[in-house]
């Protein structure tokens, strides 16, 4: 896998217990040349840690959205990528916070489309860990996607995603909140664009049943409904 070809986009919220084995893992990937860390307005050492395990750390001083972090971080990579001189922008593969160890597994992701076979790869986790949540959220991802492009990934919210630059900015402006990867597949598919789905063993932290949990859930529910209704 060529060197520095792919910049690691990590989008955290009050993650200062996890984010330390993400990015060290993230760091390790065969092709990884940076990892960004956008704080997404943490409360706790999430940007600290990051900062001091190596990642470049950008922060919003209040929380925006999963969305908003997302574009943050692709712009800090391409600003680097300015620095640098580089000839060819780096790809993006997205990962969330909470992976922990299990980042050391994403490379998978990267590789279709550093071949040139895949404008987007989207993760279908194979591990057996019970994620938490009803499906009501991943029902009306998949139902809406397969309605609107006439297929569904197997995981459609899953946002460990890598992209091309060029696939990246074709989906700009990006849906808000936990509509993104909604949109990102609805959007790029309509544009022709190639998404694999590639299996990787990686596992985050379950959500799940007490309030908090609950309302995080019905503001997915409203963006991923939101995304959808402006797509039909």
């Amino acid at each position: 896998m060529p060197n520095g070809d792919v910049a690691v986009v990590i989008p955290a919220k009050d993650e200062a217990q996890r984010i330390r084995a993400t990015v060290r893992a993230a760091a390790e990937l065969p092709g990884v040349g940076v990892v960004v860390v956008v704080d997404d307005g943490s409360v706790d050492g999430t940007a600290a840690i990051a900062r001091d395990v190596g990642a470049v750390v950008t922060r919003h001083d209040r929380n925006r959205g999963k969305a908003a972090a997302m574009e943050t971080g692709a712009e800090a990579v391409r600003l680097l990528d300015q620095q640098e001189k580089r000839d060819d922008p780096r790809h993006l593969l997205f990962l969330d916070a909470d992976l922990a160890d299990s980042a050391a597994f994403a490379a998978p992701l990267a590789q279709p489309v550093l071949s040139g076979q895949a404008d987007m790869t989207i993760a279908a986790f194979s591990s057996t860990v019970k994620l938490g949540g009803h499906g009501i959220v991943v029902g009306l991802s998949s139902s809406g996607t397969r309605r609107a492009i006439g297929w569904s990934p197997v995981q459609p919210l899953n946002g460990q995603r890598c992209l091309t630059r060029a696939a990246f900015e074709a989906a700009r402006p990006l849906a808000a909140g936990f509509g993104v990867e909604t949109a990102l597949t609805i959007d790029l598919a309509r544009q022709g664009m190639r998404i694999t789905e590639v299996e990787v063993p990686l596992a985050h932290r379950a959500t799940g049943t007490d309030l908090r949990s609950q309302l995080h859930r019905a503001r997915q529910l409203a963006d991923v409904a939101r995304a959808l209704a402006t797509r039909r």
